[in-house]
């Protein structure tokens, strides 16, 4: 396998330690649609991994009641309806645990871009999140699991598979995010079988160079 290359220099000083010694918060969101602007989130999902390790006793899931109904587009992926996010807490309600486990973590997500203007806007932001983010499907573009120049993003189901993984209740916030974090590992463990060790820094400075935004 060859890999595209890139610098070993990195911005992020303060992650200039073995990956593993860093702390990452895995986050996968549903939404009523995929209008970044507009839409709301109705659920999330997130583990932390420390020491190279997903703490499943970690795992966080809970739906949002949205102020917008949900788009059929969005129902036919997750299944959630209005009448289901009824009673479910408001987003207001959610974001201050949201922001407890993102704290002082890298954020990991598949297609972080999305993540990260849904969560921008979660936490009371005007733009993206702007922390340290690791996007799985920008490092399976750079190590060659997912192909480069196509304009999509890689399924996280497939791409699991591909990677000899098996999936997590598919299009579930937790399950996606739990699926994410297991396809995480093993494309870390895949660079460091080619190019050895490598730090945290490294690993958001390869997944901004190669995401789709």
């Amino acid at each position: 396998m060859r890999f595209l290359p890139w610098r070993r220099s990195a911005p992020h000083t303060h992650l200039a330690v073995p990956w593993r010694d860093a702390a990452y918060c895995v986050v996968d969101l549903e939404t009523t649609g995929l209008d970044l602007r507009r839409d709301e989130v109705v659920s999330f999902g997130t583990v932390i991994i420390r020491k190279g390790r997903i703490h499943c006793g970690s795992a966080r899931y809970s739906r949002v009641r949205p102020p917008r109904k949900v788009t059929v587009g969005a129902m036919s992926v997750h299944g959630m309806r209005d009448q289901d996010l009824a009673s479910a807490p408001s987003l207001r309600e959610v974001a201050p645990g949201l922001r407890a486990e993102l704290g002082g973590r890298v954020l990991v997500a598949h297609a972080a871009w999305v993540e990260r203007a849904f969560i921008g806007r979660a936490l009371g932001g005007s733009g993206r999140y702007m922390a340290p983010t690791i996007d799985t499907a920008a490092l399976a573009r750079a190590i060659g699991v997912a192909p480069s120049g196509t304009g999509y993003e890689p399924d996280i189901e497939a791409m699991a598979g591909d990677l000899g993984l098996y999936p997590h209740t598919p299009h579930h916030a937790l399950g996606d995010a739990l699926t994410t974090a297991e396809v995480f590992l093993a494309l870390v463990s895949r660079i460091e079988g080619e190019k050895g060790p490598v730090s945290a820094a490294e690993l958001v400075a390869i997944s901004r160079r190669h995401t789709l935004t």
